[in-house]
């Protein structure tokens, strides 16, 4: 039997999560952001395991059998970097990249130093973008 994704809604409070934070920046660009990917989404911020900050959800199997649930959108305000975890391989997300200002990518993965680092009208445009195509890819 496949192992269960680690990675679950928990009942926390995001608020409580933002405000133990060890840096007050990081905790008011949370709040930022949770602005931000609610307005996208409609879909109200969840705790994904100790740090994840997700919206929405979809279900997915593997060919492995492995199944399991993930945010369709989340970021994590990290100590070291802001974390968007985002589809970026969609055919729309190259170009808003392109114009977004200083950041870092990984696998699904989008990394950010500072907000003020970044267009927030583009990073809005890129979890909009990111939130359809999940959608579209699994639409349950």
């Amino acid at each position: 039997m496949a192992s269960a994704n680690k990675t679950q809604p928990e009942t926390k409070s995001v608020s409580a999560y933002l405000d133990q934070l060890e840096t007050p920046v990081r905790a008011e660009e949370g709040k930022v952001l949770i602005d931000l990917f609610t307005r996208v989404t409609g879909q109200p911020p969840v705790m994904w395991g100790p740090s994840i900050i997700g919206f929405g959800a979809y279900h997915y199997k593997y060919e492995s059998g492995r199944e399991g649930d993930s945010p369709r959108v989340a970021f994590s305000p990290r100590k070291a970097k802001l974390v968007c975890y985002l589809k970026l391989e969609s055919t729309g997300a190259g170009p808003l990249l392109a114009r977004l200002g200083k950041h870092g990518t990984g696998k699904g993965c989008l990394y950010i130093n500072k907000l003020s680092d970044v267009d927030l009208g583009v990073l809005e445009a890129l979890v909009t973008d990111s939130y359809r195509e999940m959608a579209k890819a699994y639409p349950n």
